[in-house]
């Protein structure tokens, strides 16, 4: 891992643990809710039903922790983009990443480096998700049911199913009893640039 995406996890981390709190989840997601007006410490205090310290001190650490903006009496606003960013960064750390900017047409088939759909059988990308799942698995020789299941398991989580799909599209085969899978196709040239 970079140096750039080390930081960029310490980042999201971060972002993440300070929503994790449900008190500064609360009053985050009630900054949010009030848009560009904000709130200030009584405002939020009255609508999360909690004394203003407890109100102040969530903001404290909202805004130290670059979700929001304001400061002392205040008014405080939500800063969405932080968590843009921080879902951005936890995006580009995921192991799929690379393959998918070299298959631009699949990336509607993922959220967040996770497979959630196939393309219908028929169509050129199931295909296609095939050749590139192929590519992420990067099989030489023979591996069991298991060792590929937790490979899938790193981008799917029917993983099942994607292997079932490898197996039709040819990208893998599988032994007679059905316990051992290696690679099936080969690949003929670099992956496609549409």
């Amino acid at each position: 891992m970079s140096a750039s995406a080390s930081a960029d996890a310490a980042r999201a981390s971060e972002v993440l643990a300070q929503l994790a709190v449900p008190a500064r989840l609360a009053a985050f997601a009630e900054l949010v809710r009030r848009g560009a007006e904000g709130a200030t410490l009584a405002e939020l205090a009255y609508a999360l039903d909690v004394p203003v310290q407890q109100a102040g001190e969530a903001c404290a650490r909202l805004t130290g922790a670059g979700l929001a903006t304001g400061s002392g009496n205040g008014i405080y606003r939500a800063q969405i983009g932080a968590v843009r960013e921080a879902a951005l960064a936890v995006d580009r750390l995921q192991p799929v990443t690379p393959l998918l900017a070299e298959y631009p047409q699949l990336k509607s088939f993922f959220a967040h480096g996770r497979l959630t759909s196939l393309p219908p059988t028929l169509s050129d990308r199931y295909q296609l998700i095939g050749e590139m799942l192929a590519r992420f698995l990067a099989l030489e020789g023979v591996h069991d049911e298991d060792e590929i299941n937790r490979r899938l398991s790193a981008v799917a989580d029917d993983v099942a199913g994607v292997r079932r799909m490898l197996v039709e599209t040819g990208w893998l085969e599988r032994d007679r009893a059905g316990a051992n899978y290696g690679p099936g196709r080969t690949f003929t040239s670099a992956p496609p640039a549409r």
